[in-house]
């Protein structure tokens, strides 16, 4: 990721404090920026039948350039 831009799903009930919490206790780098989204719910017909197709929170996580998260 060039520009150190990290996108995480996370609980809808946690804020940004949190989360910066979370990712340093994780992967030990310190975020310089977090932002939160908020993804409604949607109303979804499939094979006749009415259902809800969850929604949820995602974070945007954004980390100084020498910073880097290694996925395994």
């Amino acid at each position: 990721f060039e520009q150190n831009i990290y996108t995480f799903n996370v609980d809808v009930s946690a804020n940004k404090k949190e989360i910066k919490k979370a990712i340093f206790s994780l992967y030990k780098v310190k975020p310089t920026k977090v932002n939160i989204l908020s993804i409604p719910y949607k109303n979804i017909i499939s094979k006749g039948k009415k259902g809800v197709r969850g929604g949820g929170k995602k974070a945007v996580v954004y980390l100084k350039k020498e910073d880097k998260i290694e996925f395994i």
